[in-house]
């Protein structure tokens, strides 16, 4: 079991049903591949940093860490909410040399692209023959730092931009499932649906066992399967070995 941490792996709490299936299942499936990680990871869309800590210790073997963040968001004013990053960018061009990185992360960023195939090149780039690339998006997640949201990603279209940018050994998994689709529509309307202040603590405090429920009873189904339900994908591509990109 991961330790508690309050954005990481945050406790079911009344006061964080809509968010902490997101967050635990994010850091299991970034957990899952931390042995693929060695020498300089490079964490695209860093924001602050809350995952440093965590590619830095056992089982991966990154000694470097470089968070790269841009310090406009895309056109919108950064307004001091982040710690500087290692490295500034303005969404387009990496300011690093070709296979300068062992391997990279983006969390929760290729939805806030608008040319997310751009990104994966730069990406696929900047990393040396064979190295990883380790990614994740929402699916079923609320419009966030409009207007530059851009994209919900099915496996089929994320797996195309990968291939296209030049990946190979694309591995990809979903997050959640069904289970987890209506325990965080639950929470999320709960918690962030305009209500007064007594009504959110009630229905947080009402809806919080049903949520904890159907997040403890889901079972996320392959990333290919009909007719189901999603909360997010997560996954991992390599360049390959002899790439002239």
């Amino acid at each position: 079991m991961l330790p508690h941490h309050d954005f990481l792996n945050p406790r079911p709490l009344p006061s964080k049903i809509d968010s902490f299936h997101a967050r635990r299942s994010i850091l299991r499936a970034l957990t899952k591949h931390l042995g693929r990680f060695e020498g300089t990871l490079l964490d695209v869309g860093c924001g602050q940093m809350p995952y440093k800590a965590v590619v830095l210790a056992p089982p991966s073997r990154v000694k470097r860490y470089l968070g790269l963040d841009s310090s406009t968001d895309f056109g919108a004013p950064h307004r001091g909410a982040f710690a500087p990053p290692d490295l500034e960018w303005q969404g387009e061009v990496i300011p690093l040399e070709a296979g300068s990185v062992d391997c990279a992360m983006a969390t929760e960023v290729l939805e806030q692209c608008p040319e997310p195939g751009r990104i994966l090149r730069e990406v696929l780039r900047v990393l040396k023959p064979g190295g990883v690339f380790f990614f994740t998006v929402p699916f079923l997640w609320p419009l966030h730092n409009t207007p530059f949201d851009q994209y919900r990603f099915t496996p089929a279209a994320l797996g195309r931009l990968l291939a296209q940018a030049g990946f190979t050994g694309i591995e990809l998994e979903t997050l959640g499932g069904w289970d987890a689709s209506l325990a965080q529509m639950v929470g999320l309307w709960v918690r962030r649906r305009p209500m007064g202040r007594r009504w959110r603590w009630l229905l947080s405090r009402l809806a919080a066992p049903l949520v904890r429920f159907l997040a403890d009873r889901d079972r996320p189904p392959p990333a290919a399967t009909d007719q189901t339900m999603i909360t997010g994908l997560a996954g991992i591509a390599v360049k390959p070995p002899a790439s002239s990109a």
